[in-house]
């Protein structure tokens, strides 16, 4: 008879030594980056996983659908002043365009203004505050008064007449808006970086001998972009509504072309006699400050698992 292999003598060896004849078993558990965990608490929120899928078939109907549709937003049609039916799923206007076109093609242009006032102001934002936070003193005095004294202008009225002289553009219209908000990324920049430049492994970059620049880019802006994201959200959310209400006003975007908060201030005279020119682009408008608020709120309890609300 064979001897038995090394292998199968260490197996017995185990099942002998072990309780009740078990195998003894080692477990391991991969390790998760932080970009897993903060996916994981996100998912964990589901409203805003609901509300990030809206947002998704909002965008997809808008660029997407825009394009597979029949009618174009400058397509006149026979049907004036029709109810929403098969053919017009919105209605049509007075002149005879078709609603559902229109309202595409201004929620294309809000969304656009909205993530480009998100994407300025974070940007010019988060480096003023992060340089004003790193370097203190005088130059941090200097800094944040200038944030200060942008906080303190009558937002709307400014927008208003900066709207006004851009001609009705709407990247201008966006550029301008965005010129009004990043000093409040700023704030929440320098004091994410105020709270990080003391911390250990700065002090470990500057003994290896960083610069002050590879520092503030490479260690500073990524360990506050936590916070810096979850405003970013906000000001989308913000940044569409502002333009609705410079349009609402008329000192936003102008025909030829045409936005949500076009089409709602076009619209305010019809409420009682053709209420779907009204209520539509009002429902987009409302549909998508929501579901960005909701997603800021995912994600600041995915990048700050201690704002959690403990549940039952």
């Amino acid at each position: 008879m064979p001897e038995p292999s090394t292998t199968e003598t260490t197996a017995t060896a185990q099942l002998q030594d072990s309780p009740k004849g078990t195998v003894e078993r080692e477990f391991t558990v991969q390790e998760r980056g932080q970009f897993q965990l903060v996916l994981r608490r996100f998912l964990q929120h589901r409203l805003a996983v609901a509300s990030l899928i809206l947002l998704i078939v909002i965008v997809l109907l808008a660029y997407v659908g825009g394009w597979l549709w029949k009618y174009g937003p400058e397509d006149i049609t026979p049907d004036n002043s029709e109810a929403p039916s098969l053919a017009h799923p919105f209605g049509t206007d007075a002149v005879g365009k078709d609603m559902l076109a229109q309202v595409l093609r201004g929620t294309q242009i809000s969304l656009q203004i909205s993530v480009l006032v998100a994407i300025f102001s974070t940007v010019v934002g988060t480096i003023w505050g992060a340089v004003a936070g790193y370097y203190r003193g005088w130059i941090d005095t200097v800094l944040m008064r200038i944030a200060d004294l942008v906080l303190t202008l009558p937002l709307l009225a400014v927008a208003a007449v900066l709207g006004h002289n851009a001609g009705g553009s709407w990247w201008l219209i966006a550029v301008v808006i965005a010129g009004l908000y990043w000093a409040y990324v700023s704030r929440v920049a320098r004091g994410v970086v105020l709270s990080l430049r003391e911390k250990e492994f700065i002090e470990a970059a500057r003994a290896l001998g960083a610069g002050d620049a590879r520092i503030i880019f490479r260690h500073l802006v990524p360990n506050a972009l936590g916070s810096v994201i979850v405003n970013a959200t906000i000001l989308v959310s913000i940044g569409i509504l502002l333009e609705t209400a410079l349009s609402f006003l008329g000192f936003g975007v102008r025909p030829p072309d045409t936005s949500l908060g076009l089409l709602v201030s076009s619209a305010q005279t019809a409420v009682d006699t053709r209420p779907w020119l009204f209520y539509f682009p009002g429902l987009f408008i409302i549909l998508i400050a929501l579901t960005i608020n909701f997603i800021g709120d995912g994600l600041r309890d995915a990048f700050d698992p201690q704002q959690t609300k403990v549940r039952a």
